[in-house]
């Protein structure tokens, strides 16, 4: 589990709930008329900009937030330099045996062991790069519309309150629920887009990039494999990708592996 996720989620409601029980009743603060405009308003405009698959899509995507990283980069690394130690003592054939998790890598070996030539797998892997990216991209985009609609919905209700109060100044009593919907409704909107909506198309977007870059991982390492399949040659090419500090150690690697 993400806890920077967790805790930043709890973290937030809690602090916004607690300015709320030290300034007053929390009562105050709920307004079902707000409430149905915002809430109801924001999943309106939603559904009425994207197809309804793609909201499910994003709603469970947002699960994501809350999960761990699968691999790390460099572990990827190791991972794609010991494919190179198989492909030099068995063949490039050996590949297609590899076992793993990921469904990239597997097709990136599958490739090479089926004699495909550079340009196919650059073609097949690249397409499938940003094929995911367009798949996040829209994910993240369900979030980031909805962050824009929900104060813009809270707005409206602040509208529709202000109307509601200006139309009966005769009678003092519906000033006091008017301004509630008018000020509640903006409070509703903001507290949506700025705690939830935003920070989670963040997050998806942070997932994103990590995850394209253990996929670019993947499609150099194939390239370095089929072409000169020269094991330092994979790793200067590879750890290129991280910074100096997370740059896994070859030498280290080796060392270890020749001590046993």
């Amino acid at each position: 589990m993400d806890f920077a996720s967790l805790v930043g989620i709890i973290s937030g409601f809690s602090l916004i709930l607690s300015a709320i029980l030290l300034g007053g009743d929390f009562k105050t603060f709920i307004n079902i008329p707000g409430m149905m405009i915002v809430f109801g308003g924001t999943l309106a405009a939603t559904l009425l900009t994207f197809p309804l698959k793609d909201i499910l899509t994003a709603f469970r995507s947002a699960f994501i937030v809350f999960g761990t990283d699968k691999q790390r980069p460099e572990q990827l690394i190791q991972t794609m330099l010991q494919l190179t130690q198989l492909s030099r003592r068995k063949g490039l054939l050996a590949l297609s045996e590899v076992k793993t998790n990921s469904p990239f890598l597997k097709r990136a070996c599958n490739l090479i062991a089926d004699a495909s030539d550079e340009q196919m797998i650059r073609h097949v892997l690249r397409t499938e790069i940003n094929s995911m990216k367009a798949r996040h991209f829209n994910v993240q985009d369900v979030f980031k519309k909805m962050a824009t609609f929900a104060p813009a919905f809270g707005m409206l209700g602040t509208l529709i309150g202000l109307i509601q109060m200006l139309s009966k100044l005769d009678d003092p009593t519906t000033i006091g629920p008017s301004m509630a919907v008018a000020l509640l409704t903006t409070f509703y909107g903001s507290l949506l887009a700025t705690v939830i909506f935003i920070p989670i198309a963040g997050k998806l977007k942070s997932r994103t990039m990590f995850e394209v870059i253990n996929l670019e991982i993947i499609f150099e390492g194939a390239i370095c494999i089929l072409k000169d399949n020269n094991q330092l040659s994979v790793y200067e090419k590879l750890s290129s990708f991280l910074p100096q500090a997370q740059r896994p150690s070859m030498r280290a690697k080796t060392k270890k592996k020749s001590s046993k």
